[in-house]
């Protein structure tokens, strides 16, 4: 999680959580400074981020209700947002793992060495939607990536340099001993730990609070639900989704997705009223 509660991370994930309504109202800049001094970001920190968010077109400045200086998303970033709203909530909202006979999508790609900086790009990419590496030039994931992948790719013009195959795996070594070797499954699982090291506290001490007549008070849902979301963002990129059957005996993924689906449930509801008071 190498962005981890920095500044910039905060900002996408607060607009992620709250900054979609469907009037498309902007977030004024008072606003956005007051939202995060909550979670821990002094205001010359949210005004560069924003700065940096602007100039690389994630952002797009607007006029709050008010009348007042602020900031909406951009078309492109509503899209990604948008797409990543499956991934990252599909399995708190009770979204099937993905199956074995569903099969495997290959990515195999080659590009020209005079355009190295799209390899690396197509790289990372992949990586970041949650393929494993099968061979060089090779990448694999279960099948059910395969519409958010074409998308990716098509959206960032990398798609000439990529074909995708829909497949089973047919041997010669078990699968289970072939994931192993396609993605570290060490590194995803110290993930999924170091989220529960972090926020299965807090939901233990939600669980132990009784709520007010109101519901939870909602400057500290706000503070516990953004904090915990913009930790699990990533999870469900650097973890696939593979079978079960795939997986350790003590695969901790599925104790990290009921965390934060629990806090989602608890929490996200109450934070908006922080948001919008």
């Amino acid at each position: 999680m190498a962005e981890l509660r920095t500044p910039r991370s905060l900002i996408v994930t607060l607009y992620g959580a709250y900054g979609r309504p469907a009037d498309g109202a902007p977030f004024a800049v008072a606003e956005l400074i007051r939202l995060l001094h909550a979670v821990g970001v002094d205001a010359p920190s949210v005004r560069s981020c924003v700065s940096r968010l602007k100039r690389r077109g994630l952002l797009v400045a607007a006029r709050a209700a008010d009348g007042s200086a602020g900031y909406a998303l951009s078309p492109d970033a509503r899209q990604l947002l948008d797409d990543g709203d499956g991934r990252i909530y599909g399995r708190v909202l009770g979204r099937p793992p993905h199956r074995l006979d569903d099969g495997w999508v290959l990515a195999v790609f080659s590009v020209p060495e005079a355009e190295r900086n799209k390899r690396h790009l197509l790289r990372s990419r992949l990586a970041r939607l949650g393929f494993g590496t099968a061979a060089p030039g090779v990448w694999i994931a279960p099948a059910g990536l395969h519409e958010e992948t074409r998308h990716t790719l098509e959206r960032l013009e990398l798609a000439p340099y990529v074909d995708l195959f829909r497949g089973d795996h047919l041997g010669f070594a078990a699968t289970r001993e072939s994931v192993a070797r396609w993605w570290d499954l060490d590194a995803v699982a110290r993930l999924h730990r170091d989220f529960l090291e972090l926020h299965e506290p807090v939901l233990r001490e939600w669980d132990a609070t009784p709520d007010t007549a109101e519901g939870p008070r909602p400057q500290d849902a706000y503070r516990d639900y953004l904090l915990a979301l913009d930790s699990w963002r990533q999870l469900p990129y650097a973890d696939p989704g593979l079978p079960e059957e795939l997986l350790p005996g003590d695969w901790p993924g599925g104790r990290s997705a009921e965390v934060f689906g629990k806090l989602h449930e608890r929490l996200r509801d109450a934070g908006e009223r922080f948001v919008r008071g």
